[in-house]
Formats: structure tokens, C-alpha cells, sequence
């Protein structure tokens, strides 16, 4: 099992950076900021060890507003078993800079969350029993359980939270505003959903339609809901039929169909830049923004960047140095490069890179790990 780690950054020379200055006009942050990113094991329902909960956050003195994020669920059982919560640190930098801790929340029965994981009780297996609705609850149990855990942290303000998520992560977000925690003051449904069956195909479209209106019966807090033109797994037909039941049923939700991201637009989420002015403007119109500038990006260790590398392979390197373990880069000494990040292993991390490198170079020199990266401490 992977160890827990613990990261400080310290990010310097950032004199000149406005200071940011927070609801109350008190200044936020001074010109330069330490970052602190940590794991820990929390305690959840039917979950025997806990559930794994990420830390990120710029260290400033008082109480500040949470924000959590939560994750999809791949259709591989080793993709589930091998989640990390690393994964998600572009998201976790992006709400971080604008005031918020953040915990990135993994559910039970991914990655080293113990429990049973949530697919084995949907509206998809019919054998088991249970409903769309009753895992959204579930998965819901794991993040109300992150918030009361924030509840004990000196630094979370629990009275003013946010959640947002991904996918099956997205559907727990409705279903989290069914019983609202009392801090709850907005939630995110990235192209929430379930029962996605390959391209354009539910398993029980009924169902997951129907579950949408139910929740919309007992949902009490303010949604954004965000989902791309070319989703293959909710597309746009499907989430204007969630966003028309989830509103017959009493919902309160701002739909956003955003243009086609990539060749799948599931994806978007995993592009910051691509959601950014979306959530921003809403966060700002709810008066949900802790600060009015951002905060410091993370300081990225002061490792040379490898020989060879076109511009797209230097921001690749650059990016690669922010995120969390495990991770590897990997170039032919050329133009062509491989990154990964948030492996669940460091073999697994290289091989990915090298795996990576060696499709890009298509057969161009001899691909190899240039950069492990810095070890957390």
C-alpha cells in the first residue's frame, strides 16, 4: 500500500503579485504563500479503514470556505482499485487559488477507500436491487462524511461549502442537495449521470430520467450543472431530459451546454481552462468567491527541463512538476515525451510515461525516464 504523504511548498520571489483581499476586505494573502497538500484516512459509513480524502490548500491565518471534489467511475475494476486523489490536482489548485481548502474525496471502494464500491448497487443491476437514487445516496454518505471530518480541521470554515464532481461524482452532487449539510451553499454536476453503457446508450434511461425528478423533489440548494455538446456518455437530449425532470420535481439548477471538448466531451472537466470562466462567473454571482484575486500558483521544484522539448512538451514538463505522486516523465531526447501523474505505484507511474513516449516517438530514438519528479516528504 502506497504510504500517506505529506507536501510543503514554499513558493518565493513572488513580490509584486497583488494581494488578494477576501469578502470581509481584509487582505487574504501576503505576496508569497506555502502550499500544503496532504492525505489522510476519514472516517465514513460502512467504510471499515475510512475513506481517502486529499488536503490542498494555500496556508493563510483564520477560517476559510471548503470546496470538495469528487471523482467518475471507470468501467475497468483495476482502473477503480488504482484511483488516487493526486489525479485531481489541476481542480484542486483551481478552487485552492480562489480561497477555498479543498479535499478531494474518494469513495468507498476506490483506490485504498474501503467499503463496497458504489456500482455494485445501481439502477443498472437489476439482480442486486436498489435504484439510481439510493447509490447517488450512498455516494452522498461519503462526502456529507468528508464535510463533518473538515467540521474538526481549525483552518475549514464548514458553514460555507461547496461540492462538485465528476460524472457518477456529478450525480452524488444531486444527490447530496436531497439532505443538505447546513454549510451547503451551492453544488457542481460536472455531466453527472449513470447507467452510461457505452456511446450514446444507457442501460435503464427511464430510470435514471425518473431518478433525476425524485431528487428534484427534496433537493434544497442552488446547482450548476455543466455538460458538453459531444458528451457520449450524457448527451445533450439526455442532461436537457435530467435538467426538465430534475425541474418538474422542484429543482433549482443552471444548465450550461458547453461546445464540443476534444473527441469526447465527458472529458471536460479534466481541462480546467476549458470550465474555468463558467464557475467562476457563477461562484461570483452567489457571492461564493472567498477572495477577489488569486492566490500564488504552487512553486514547481527547480528541476531543469529536458533537452529537446517543443513549447506543448515544456508546459507538459512544467505541469508534470505541480502534481502529486507517483508520477514519471519520460522523453526520446527529442520532440516526443510521455508524462504521468497520480500513479498508484512508481512502476506503474514509468511505465505509463514510457508508454506514452515511445506512441509519440513512433519509432524516433530511444525513450526514457528523465524526471521521477520530487518525493513528497
Amino acid at each position: 500500500m502506497r504510504a500517506l504523504w505529506l507536501f510543503v511548498v514554499l513558493v518565493c520571489g513572488l513580490v509584486g503579485l497583488p494581494k488578494a483581499t477576501g469578502q470581509d476586505g481584509v487582505a487574504a494573502t501576503p505576496a508569497s504563500a506555502k502550499w500544503i497538500e496532504r492525505e489522510y484516512m476519514v472516517p465514513a459509513p460502512a467504510s471499515p479503514d475510512g475513506i481517502e480524502v486529499l488536503k490542498v490548500e494555500v496556508d493563510r491565518p483564520g477560517k476559510h470556505p471548503l470546496a470538495l471534489i469528487t471523482h467518475a467511475s471507470p468501467s475497468e475494476a483495476v482502473a477503480r482499485g488504482q484511483m488516487t486523489a493526486w489525479s485531481f490536482m489541476p481542480q484542486a489548485i483551481w478552487f485552492a487559488r480562489r480561497g477555498f481548502v479543498v479535499l478531494v474525496v474518494i469513495r468507498k471502494g476506490y483506490g485504498r477507500s474501503t467499503g463496497v464500491e458504489d456500482g455494485s448497487h445501481s439502477g443498472c443491476q437489476r439482480a442486486w436491487g436498489g435504484s439510481f437514487t439510493q447509490v447517488g445516496e450512498k455516494d452522498a454518505a461519503d462526502l456529507r462524511a468528508a464535510i463533518e471530518w473538515a467540521g474538526t480541521q481549525p483552518e475549514i470554515d464548514t458553514g460555507t461549502v461547496i461540492s462538485t464532481g465528476i460524472s457518477t461524482g456529478g450525480y452524488a452532487q444531486v444527490a447530496l442537495t436531497m439532505n443538505a449539510p447546513p454549510g451547503l451553499k451551492a453544488a457542481i454536476n460536472f455531466a453527472g449521470g449513470r447507467g452510461e453503457e457505452g456511446a450514446m446508450h444507457n442501460c435503464n434511461e427511464r430510470s435514471i430520467v425518473a431518478s433525476f425528478n425524485e431528487m428534484g423533489r427534496k433537493s434544497t440548494v442552488p446547482m450548476l450543472w455543466i455538460y458538453a455538446e459531444n458528451d457520449r456518455s450524457f448527451w445533450p437530449d439526455l442532461a436537457h431530459e435530467f435538467d426538465a425532470a430534475f425541474r418538474d420535481g422542484g429543482g433549482k439548477d443552471e444548465l450550461v451546454i458547453a461546445p464540443p471538448y476534444s473527441n469526447d466531451g465527458h472529458r471536460l472537466f479534466y481541462d480546467v481552462n476549458g470550465w474555468s470562466s463558467y464557475v467562476d462567473l457563477y461562484l461570483k454571482e452567489k457571492g461564493l468567491l472567498p477572495v477577489s484575486d488569486l492566490l500564488p500558483e504552487p512553486a514547481t521544484a527547480e528541476v531543469p527541463v529536458p533537452p529537446g522539448l517543443s513549447a506543448r512538451g515544456q508546459t507538459a514538463f512544467h505541469n508534470f512538476l505541480i502534481y502529486g505522486p507517483y508520477k514519471a516523465f519520460a522523453t526520446n531526447g527529442q520532440t516526443a515525451f510521455g508524462s504521468a501523474n497520480a500513479g498508484y505505484t512508481q512502476e506503474d507511474a514509468d511505465a505509463e510515461a514510457l508508454a506514452g513516449c515511445q506512441r509519440n516517438a513512433k519509432g524516433v530514438g530511444v525513450c526514457a525516464i528523465v524526471s521521477q519528479g520530487v518525493p513528497r516528504k
